[in-house]
């Protein structure tokens, strides 16, 4: 007998990614939901489920009464369904990013509070195995205490349909994930930006494909972002490449390949001596989207809330809006959540 009922709103490509871990979890799918029903249709018969499909989200709410809802629509409607889902008494775990504008994300946390409820967010990239290692690494002061964090992000990604056409395609569609990813590994939350977006000779973008950010962050981190999606040749991962330097040494993270950190060993000469750290084993046992249904289920069982719970996440969402305000105004914005 499953343990927890879950609704599954959404039955796009993404959903791909989550019912094998819901099936692995032995969360009973009692329904799928999408506009399209055909769609939902076709997800229940490939991934063999007893459920039905349906179109409309408070009547299978009404009627399935699931312990929580997995929110995989596009972000205009995440505010829709996560606050009609929290006001019906579900739970709610959600694709990034949490909502499509601040006010929005303001009142899905509203509706969470009101309802006494949780929402949290999958950011998929703090549940990687080598992302785990570099926060717990940071965590124990294995380089020091971290100063200044840098993340370079190059890819010529062909997208086509949509993301041809936003306005910031970078920023909005992919930087959250680096933006999130610096809050997880650092510890620490966003005080101030400057950030200029632009579209480079050459893009196939309509918008602005490309950017620089430096972030003021909390505890004195400085943490500088520079991206691309046109940016054709010598492509870093879709991770980004990062550097992490504190006051006792420094940590490389690139191109997917372990992290490797260089400490001081001596107080003498021009350069000091340095020897390599040894840095903590993997030990997440699930990654992306099945370590934050992990989470998820933890917090069911336990009443523990996840690392990207609602109030938490806005801060990463904050950092997404406030470098495009940045970049329009042509000056450094303090964030507010």
């Amino acid at each position: 007998m499953s343990e927890y009922r879950a609704v599954v709103v959404g039955a796009g490509g993404i959903s791909d990614a989550w019912f094998n871990p819901l099936k692995e979890e032995k969360v009973q799918v009692a329904a799928v939901v999408d506009l399209n029903l055909e769609r939902a249709q076709g997800q229940i018969a490939k991934y063999q489920l007893d459920c039905p499909a349906q179109t409309d989200l408070r009547a299978a709410l009404r009627k399935m009464r699931p312990d929580f809802i997995v929110d995989l629509t596009v972000p205009e409607a995440h505010c829709a369904v996560t606050c009609t889902a929290l006001r019906a008494g579900c739970h709610v775990i959600g694709e990034k990013p949490m909502a499509a504008t601040m006010a929005q994300a303001r009142s899905m946390i509203r509706a969470a509070d009101k309802a006494g409820r949780l929402y949290m967010v999958s950011q998929s990239r703090r549940w990687y195995p080598l992302h785990d290692v570099i926060r717990r690494s940071v965590a124990a002061g294995v380089i020091g205490t971290v100063t200044t964090v840098n993340c370079d992000f190059y890819i010529g990604a062909h997208f086509g349909g949509f993301r041809d056409q936003m306005p910031s395609p970078l920023i909005l569609d992919m930087a959250i994930h680096h933006f999130d990813l610096a809050r997880a590994l650092t510890g620490t939350d966003p005080l101030a930006v400057y950030a200029r977006q632009f579209n480079p000779a050459g893009s196939w973008y309509a918008g602005e494909a490309a950017a620089s950010c430096i972030f003021e962050m909390t505890n004195n981190v400085q943490f500088t972002y520079r991206g691309s999606w046109c940016s054709e040749g010598c492509h870093t991962s879709w991770n980004g490449n990062w550097r992490i330097v504190g006051t006792a040494g420094s940590l490389l993270y690139e191109n997917d390949q372990p992290p490797v950190a260089q400490v001081v060993a001596g107080d003498s000469g021009f350069n000091r001596p340095l020897r390599n750290a040894e840095l903590p084993a993997p030990t997440l046992p699930h990654s992306t989207m099945h370590g934050a249904l992990c989470e998820m289920l933890d917090f069911l069982r336990t009443g523990r809330r996840p690392q990207t719970e609602c109030h938490d996440n806005i801060h990463s969402l904050a950092m997404v809006f406030a470098a495009i305000d940045s970049s329009r105004k042509g000056r450094r914005i303090t964030i507010r959540l």
